[in-house]
């Protein structure tokens, strides 16, 4: 009966490209366009059809994880690209969208993110082995979408030109005082400092990640110019000149952005300037994968434009600037995912397989929802006070091909060349 039921479904979503789907009984359908090439997969488990009808989203990727499900030649490239196309297409189908209204109908609850269950939400994640993240990082460990303002850029060079892109926003000048809500392993922490001459004072709840940003500062110098605590924004009083934050906000949960957004003017001085960086969707609210929130983000939401912005005008803050950043965490991904790839023997000495093929489906599905479907990255300017930044971009200046001035003049916050100007 399950089998009749997902070759049923497959019909539907199917639209776009070619699957063929070998079933535990060795009868093999296919599906989709006739001259396409095909995507092969096989069923491994008589249970499996039955799963996928009743969760798909976290069954398939639960199943790969396995071995359950394999892909001819281990096409997870085309898998996902193939899925990933026909979903936006499938909504349609009745089978969708009950999933997505039980999904959105557990909005609330898998995003209520107190204290204590973010700090769990932080170390599933962020707490695994710092060898991990050698794998496929930059060497400056930037966990974020970088910024490839120039074709051919390297992994390396494009998330230096995302640090010093968001220096720029920030309109940073000597000894501003800068408080970073999720500061990772402190990489843009300490190139503030570094470059721009900034104190930071960065906060995570990873306790590997404030052992490691530590660790680095010390080595580099900087410790008395940046300091890491290991604890929640929401705890951080007092007010700075800037604020900022990179990759944490899909980690607030929608029932806590009226409070996230109110914490950053309270921390905000009143001509101070924030940039919240995340991931976004282009498209109405919607609801987390339960394969994502089980096993790679558990908590995590990736914000509408509409949610945000609802947020910010609750908060009174004034938004100064947005920017939408396309297809560049595509390409991000897919860095990640060609470098982890070519290091996976080292990741099964660290882990074993059946996490190398988890950190794969999530590095591609990843990749894959940036490219085909409608997820893309907000880079959200907002202050207290409409004058806090110049009345046009031009101050973004050499920032927006990616390079960073060897020093910088502080202008009259008003004025269009205020902010920061290569000497």
């Amino acid at each position: 009966m399950w089998d009749r039921i997902l070759d049923h479904m497959l019909k539907g979503f199917v639209t776009r490209g070619a699957l063929h789907v070998t079933y535990p009984d060795d009868i093999m359908r296919t599906y989709g366009q006739a001259r396409a090439v095909p995507v092969a997969v096989s069923l491994r488990d008589p249970a499996l059809p039955r799963k996928i009808v009743l969760n798909s989203d976290l069954a398939v990727g639960e199943a790969y994880m396995d071995g359950r499900l394999t892909i001819a030649g281990d096409d997870l490239d085309g898998f996902l690209a193939l899925v990933t196309a026909n979903v936006g297409t499938a909504e349609r189908l009745w089978w969708r969208k009950l999933a997505i209204g039980l999904r959105r109908a557990r909005r609330v609850v898998d995003q209520w993110n107190p204290v204590a269950k973010a700090r769990r939400n932080a170390a599933h994640h962020y707490d695994l082995s710092s060898d991990l993240y050698d794998l496929f990082l930059d060497d400056d460990r930037q966990y974020s979408c970088a910024y490839f303002s120039t074709p051919g850029m390297t992994l390396e060079a494009a998330q230096a030109a995302k640090t010093h892109h968001i220096a720029a926003k920030l309109l940073l000048g000597p000894d501003m005082e800068v408080f970073e809500i999720g500061c990772g392993w402190g990489g843009l922490a300490m190139t503030l400092a570094r470059e721009y001459g900034v104190r930071v004072h960065g906060v995570t709840l990873s306790e590997e990640q404030h052992r490691l940003a530590t660790q680095r500062a010390e080595a580099a110098g900087l410790a008395n110019r940046v300091r890491f605590d290991l604890r929640d924004y929401r705890d951080v009083t007092g007010q700075y000149d800037r604020v900022v934050s990179v990759g944490m906000f899909e980690h607030v949960g929608v029932p806590h952005y009226q409070e996230y957004f109110g914490h950053v003017k309270a921390c905000l001085k009143p001509d101070g300037v924030a940039l919240i960086h995340t991931i976004g969707r282009a498209a109405p609210p919607g609801a987390t994968s339960p394969w994502i929130l089980k096993y790679i983000f558990p908590g995590g939401y990736v914000p509408a434009l509409s949610e945000m912005a609802r947020a910010v005008e609750r908060a009174g803050l004034y938004p100064t600037d947005l920017e939408v950043w396309r297809l560049h965490y595509a390409e991000t991904l897919k860095a990640w995912h060609d470098r982890f790839t070519a290091n996976e023997a080292a990741a099964r000495v660290l882990y074993d397989e059946r996490f190398c093929r988890m950190w794969r489906y999530y590095l591609k599905a990843a990749e894959h929802t940036f490219r085909h479907g409608r997820q893309c990255v907000f880079q959200f300017q907002m202050s207290r006070k409409q004058d806090a930044v110049p009345l046009t971009r031009d101050y973004l200046g050499a920032a927006c091909q990616g390079t960073a001035p060897r020093t910088a003049k502080q202008n009259r916050p008003g004025s269009p060349s205020a902010g920061m100007v290569p000497e």
